[in-house]
């Protein structure tokens, strides 16, 4: 089961993607976490993505696909898995698909957890992080029994710059501009699937779980 997240910024996907991966015991593959991997591991790729990640730049198309497909080639993703992250952008899906092409796969679902951008900002921008031990709460969802400080550590409770709603209203232009797109590629192969992202948590893995056959 080869299965592709997708979602805007704050829309809880790599939450669900954990949650699938231990349920179907597949990897959760994120770009983030090959990047990390392979520069700890000192790999060529690794070395490669380095060069572009010290000078704030982006790891191009044809590097990040190449360490997704390298990382899709080892054992633990016999059975399938699920890519977060990744694919971004359309020049990405494609290589994507043609690279599995050649190895006789294919994408099986595209899984779209989809919430309203005013949701996601009221979301993100009720988050509250502890300037301590990094503890985070949300003011409506979770909050503090200390009020403006941690209950681990009583230090104080800060709203972090990219939690901000003028930040995440651009976070989320970026993926409306950039991935969006993706939804209609995926629609073409008949392979999205959207889930409504605005319920309770284990009501969406519900609704995926529903769509994967379990």
């Amino acid at each position: 089961m080869k299965i592709v997240m997708l979602g805007a910024p704050g829309a809880g996907k790599g939450t669900q993607a954990k949650m699938i991966a231990a349920k179907y015991q597949i990897p959760h593959i994120s770009t983030g976490d090959i990047f990390r991997a392979n520069i700890k591991n000192g790999t060529e790729l690794g070395k490669k993505a380095k060069s572009y990640m010290d000078q704030g730049l982006l790891v191009p198309d044809e590097l990040t696909v190449d360490l997704v497909i390298d990382r899709l080639a080892q054992d633990d993703c016999k059975n399938g898995y699920i890519l977060d992250g990744f694919p971004r952008t359309i020049p990405q899906a494609e290589a994507l698909d043609a690279a599995l092409e050649k190895l006789g796969e294919k994408m099986d679902y595209a899984i779209d957890v989809d919430v309203p951008d005013e949701n996601i900002v009221s979301r993100m921008s009720g988050r509250r992080a502890c300037t301590g031990c990094g503890a985070t709460y949300h003011i409506v969802y979770n909050p503090s029994k200390k009020g403006e400080y941690c209950e681990v550590c009583g230090e104080k409770l800060i709203l972090r710059d990219d939690d901000k709603p003028e930040t995440v209203q651009k976070r989320l232009n970026v993926y409306h501009d950039q991935t969006q797109p993706l939804i209609d590629y995926y629609t073409k192969q008949s392979i999205l699937r959207t889930v409504d992202g605005t319920q309770d948590m284990n009501d969406v893995f519900a609704e995926i779980a529903k769509i994967l056959g379990a």
